[in-house]
């Protein structure tokens, strides 16, 4: 048994030998990689960053940078105070609803209380100007049975009584307030929606895995069949909802529509006074076309 480990170990030594690092490190190898490293804990866009630089941890369903590996405190403050840091906040859950103005405000006064601050129907924020900052509780329950903090921003208006609203939560609190939503909006019907990303079983994904490395000895130009092949895509999901249950959700009564965007819409915070100044050069104004 020893011989056989040991003639293993050194076939494995040469078969690694024989590719050169550009072909170990080809792009369909890191991907496939990369969907089966994240079948548990879900990865953010910016996951390979951080975990060059940062302690990582599981939790919520994702796998998030902790703390620094090196100590990068005093650059942090300083890119705070002088510069701009930005922050990958994408695990926070997006719930988005749509329909009429007048039903949504209805219903979501049932779960805040203007006795804690601002509602949903505050005008700055019901314009479309300012993102607003609410506690939310069970429907008719306040001041007791308290869901959590939230974030919202509505759409900005055009024209139409119809109105489109998303309110960000913590990972940890989705699956109570969406069910909180669900109830108060009767969105008991799944919506018909086409899922974007695969839904790979752990055999599909040694099955990709085999096709990869079947390919990968051989150049792109010499390989036929491998051209043929099709690439594998890379998944980025989210943690806190199931891939074979519905994301979206309608009433058929008012037409109120809840969809859960969680990773569909990514989200960062900039902290620094050149925020600002960052954002201007990077994002470019698109041009409106009317139809």
């Amino acid at each position: 048994s020893e011989k056989q480990a040991e003639k293993a170990v050194h076939q494995k030594k040469e078969q690694s030998k024989t590719k050169c690092r550009k072909a170990r490190r080809r792009h369909i190898n890191l991907v496939a990689e990369f969907n089966h490293r994240q079948r548990k804990n879900i990865w953010l866009e910016t996951h390979i960053w951080h975990a060059k630089r940062f302690h990582m941890i599981k939790k919520w369903g994702y796998c998030l940078g902790n703390s620094p590996t090196e100590k990068s405190y005093r650059a942090c403050y300083r890119a705070m105070t002088k510069h701009c840091l930005l922050q990958d906040l994408s695990y926070y859950c997006c719930l988005e609803l749509k329909g009429k103005e007048n039903e949504l405000l209805k219903q979501l006064a049932r779960i805040c209380s203007i006795d804690t601050g601002l509602t949903f129907q505050e005008a700055s924020c019901l314009s479309g100007r300012f993102e607003g900052c609410l506690n939310l509780y069970r429907a008719d329950r306040y001041p007791e049975d308290m869901l959590g903090p939230v974030t919202f921003i509505w759409k900005p208006r055009d024209g139409s009584e119809n109105r489109q609203l998303w309110i960000w939560v913590h990972p940890a609190l989705k699956q109570d307030i969406l069910r909180e939503l669900k109830a108060i909006f009767q969105c008991s019907e799944p919506e018909e929606v086409c899922i974007t990303e695969p839904v790979t079983t752990p055999i599909q994904e040694e099955k990709q895995v085999e096709v990869v490395m079947r390919f990968g000895n051989k150049r792109k130009k010499e390989d036929k069949e491998g051209e043929k092949a099709v690439p594998v895509k890379k998944i980025i999901g989210d943690g806190t909802r199931d891939p074979f249950q519905s994301y979206s959700w309608i009433a058929r009564t008012t037409g109120i529509a809840i969809s859960d965007r969680s990773m569909e819409i990514l989200r960062y915070r900039l902290i620094g006074p050149l925020s600002n100044s960052v954002l201007t050069e990077t994002l470019k104004a698109a041009s409106v076309q009317t139809v």
